[in-house]
């Protein structure tokens, strides 16, 4: 049985599953199931999109964000690429079993993956013109004479060229969906996997547009239909995939985490320093990035890292080269941080619900040099601003940009299955759920390694048994699904 998964950056569950006209996804939803997909903490692309495809949490697969620690040191990061780590896939575990994937724009995907089959780079190429983003090599070659200059990504998303944006994005999704469209008539392939990211790129850049509770929206703007007239052209690509593929083939759409206002973002470095936690030999005349900062170690507690959410790092005696917190002091240090920033307020003095995370709390394991405390600053209302030097705590704009929106907990999922029949809206659905899922519906084992359950766990032995069109099987998949507590 074969599996198409189309992932959709940053789908906002209220559009996807609610928005009428989306007429391809609906007809998925009426024929399978659906429903919000809880992200994991923190909810960004990389890792998200890497613990969905290997079902581990961040924590076990030693990967924060875009950007992880090496080692101790202060100044060492890493930027995460295919290789980074080594856990199985779902198209590991296809390729265990013999068959063939198709990978494209999964993130992180690159270096290109040499899965068995073909695969195709993500947004995290450096240059597509002269990197070679596919496997095989040759394949780089096919696409440049099936589309031409093949766009990984768009260049400055976050600008104020609207028109600009909104006709690169969708240049960009349509030469990805022909190159998808031409591997899937003429590979030889079991599972095919692919991401699209155009849709998070005009949430980050219209989301004040379409929202009218954004602080920023304008009731007259020209582009308050630019994100749902997205979703609409994500519809009928989907259609036309849906043409290629037989019966016999599970669909699922999905994403990896949603879309939500953005207030504005909150200087935490800069807090961090009235907090009296951060020590600069000199505070900038200018605002000045966190990485060029004079950091005076033997007298800083505690610093950030991150963007949409913050990672913040403990200085600790042993543990860091110039730590200034005493071993036995670091529960009450981080206990002591945690109260502070989950008490932090916006520029009126209102509390702004931040969150604050253990990574020990929320992961099965810990591996890699893991943030101390994990922040989504006003529940994800506001982004971490890493620079010092601004005339206040609270911004609209920081140095990357203009930027409308941040990512949400949750996601949506919408699985169409031969023979699984249409169960309807699934609750308490988890992005480690997916792997899974898709295995044990496609008929492969399951690896020990996830750490996720399959939302149809039961399902597919009926149908194996021929127990399908029973006149109570509908009623018994959903008493089955209630008590592992996915329905109401």
């Amino acid at each position: 049985m074969k599996i198409l998964v189309i992932g959709l950056d940053g789908a906002a569950p209220e559009i996807l599953l609610e928005d009428d006209r989306l007429a391809n996804i609906r007809c998925l939803m009426e024929a399978g199931c659906y429903g919000r997909l809880e992200s994991i903490v923190p909810p960004i692309t990389v890792p998200a999109w890497l613990c969905m495809s290997t079902s581990r949490d961040p924590g076990s697969l030693g990967v924060y964000g875009f950007r992880n620690r090496v080692d101790r040191s202060y100044d060492k990061q890493a930027m995460v690429e295919s290789r980074t780590v080594g856990d199985l896939t779902i198209w590991d575990q296809v390729a265990r079993e013999g068959k063939r994937s198709i990978v494209m724009g999964v993130p992180p995907g690159y270096p290109a993956r040499k899965v068995n089959g073909v695969a195709v780079g993500c947004f995290l190429t450096p240059d597509p013109a002269k990197n070679v983003y596919t496997h095989p090599a040759g394949l780089r070659d096919t696409i440049a004479r099936l589309v031409g200059d093949y766009p990984v990504d768009v260049t400055g998303f976050k600008t104020g060229d609207k028109n600009k944006m909104l006709a690169d994005v969708d240049a960009m999704t349509r030469k990805q969906f022909t190159v998808l469209r031409h591997l899937l008539k003429e590979e030889d392939w079991d599972y095919a996997q692919f991401v699209s990211i155009g849709l998070d790129r005009l949430q980050h850049g219209f989301w004040s547009h379409h929202d009218p509770l954004h602080v920023r929206h304008r009731s007259d703007s020209p582009f308050q239909d630019a994100i749902r007239d997205h979703y609409l052209q994500l519809d009928e690509e989907i259609g036309r995939l849906l043409e290629m593929i037989d019966d016999e083939t599970v669909v699922m759409v999905l994403s990896d985490h949603g879309a939500r206002r953005l207030d504005g973002g909150f200087c935490i470095n800069q807090w961090l320093v009235e907090q009296g936690l951060l020590a600069l030999g000199k505070y900038p005349e200018q605002v000045t990035p966190f990485g060029k900062l004079d950091v005076d170690w033997d007298r800083t507690s505690a610093w950030s890292e991150g963007g949409y959410y913050a990672r913040v790092y403990l200085n600790v005696k042993g543990r860091e080269p110039r730590g200034t917190i005493d071993r036995a002091d670091y529960e009450r240090v981080r206990d002591d941080l945690k109260a502070r920033l989950e008490a932090t307020t916006d520029a009126e003095g209102r509390p702004l619900g931040t969150l604050v995370f253990r990574p020990e709390e929320v992961y099965r394991e810990v591996r890699g040099v893991a943030p101390d405390l994990i922040v989504h600053l006003g529940g994800l209302a506001w982004r971490s601003v890493g620079g010092v030097g601004y005339p206040t705590l609270h911004v609209q704009e920081d140095e990357t940009g203009p930027d409308d929106c941040n990512h949400s907990q949750h996601g949506a999922f919408v699985l169409a299955a031969p023979g699984l029949g249409p169960i309807g809206e699934v609750e308490g659905a988890h992005l480690l759920d997916i792997a899974p899922t898709l295995l044990e519906l496609g008929g492969y084992d399951v690896p020990p390694s996830m750490q996720g359950k399959s939302l149809v766990s039961g399902r597919v032995a009926r149908i194996a048994a021929g127990l399908d069109g029973v006149a109570d099987d509908d009623e018994l998949v959903r008493s089955r699904l209630g008590g592992l507590g996915y329905l109401s």
